[in-house]
């Protein structure tokens, strides 16, 4: 039995796509024959992206916004249905991270990462919604480990991934009925990305989160993006309210000592 995944023709939506985990995501849709559009804060960012999955052969285009802006969101939204029309694949990926304790950071701190990564979130289904295709449309949500799994110098990450994953599973009982399918995707320890970098941001700590890892290596965007074309799949159906990690099993050891070493990193850092 052979299964052949195509997005010919298909329209997939990217919000965060033009770095990381979420422009690899964007470009093995591109590959698999949709037509992408991605977004970012950064217009030269989406340009570039842009550029370069129309060079993957890919009908593409892009919008910059601010997920903590609605009505900017809503604009971009409308701009790629008029161009692209209903959405099939929606994957809401924009994410703002880095270590510091509850006493370390500020209610600002703390607040950015929140309004980013959760409201950003309410904002991205919000203004989504008029545009997925009813019934058929599937929405990704691109979640962490500290959703569920608490980390030091993590508490505004973990508050408001947890969110992210609670709005879908909610989401996915007020949705259902339109027959739209949404699920989080919870990637482990991916090399190469700004949020690596930033947990583990040398070469001692990269090998502890590698030796952490029951299967023994780093993943890689694609890891991430071939479950979100699995999800985005008609080979998936019948799958909503799922949380899905993505991580050679790293979360089922609490994902190794990078649990505490932002702590300690953060906590050095405070003391000087």
């Amino acid at each position: 039995m052979s299964l052949t995944i195509d997005f010919e023709g298909k329209a997939v939506v990217v919000i965060g796509g033009t770095s990381g985990i979420n422009r690899g995501v964007a470009e093995l849709f591109a590959e698999h024959g949709a037509r992408v559009a991605v977004a970012s804060r950064s217009n030269d960012k989406v340009q570039a992206t842009v550029a370069s999955l129309k060079e993957l052969g890919a009908e593409a285009m892009g919008f910059s916004a601010d997920v903590r802006d609605l009505d900017a969101i809503d604009a971009g939204m409308a701009t790629v249905h008029e161009t692209f029309g209903d959405f099939d694949v929606l994957v809401s990926g924009a994410a703002g991270n880095f270590p510091a304790t509850i006493n370390g950071m500020s209610a600002n701190a703390f607040r950015s990462v929140v309004e980013i990564d959760l409201l950003g979130t309410f904002h991205v289904m919000k203004a989504s919604f008029p545009y997925l295709k009813k019934p058929g449309a599937s929405v990704i949500n691109i979640s962490a480990p500290q959703a569920f799994l608490p980390m030091e110098a993590q508490a505004h990450v973990c508050s408001a991934k947890a969110g992210v994953d609670m709005m879908t599973l909610t989401l996915s009982k007020e949705w259902g009925r339109e027959g739209i399918r949404i699920n989080s995707i919870v990637p482990g320890p991916i090399a190469g990305t700004e949020g690596m970098a930033r947990l583990a941001p040398d070469q001692s700590a990269t090998q502890r989160v590698i030796d952490s890892v029951p299967l023994g290596r780093m993943g890689s965007p694609a890891d991430v993006g071939h479950a979100c074309l699995f999800l985005g799949s008609d080979l998936s159906t019948y799958i909503s309210g799922v949380i899905l990690p993505v991580d050679g099993a790293w979360s089922q050891g609490g994902c190794g000592d990078l649990n505490a070493y932002p702590g300690s990193l953060a906590l050095e850092l405070e003391r000087g």
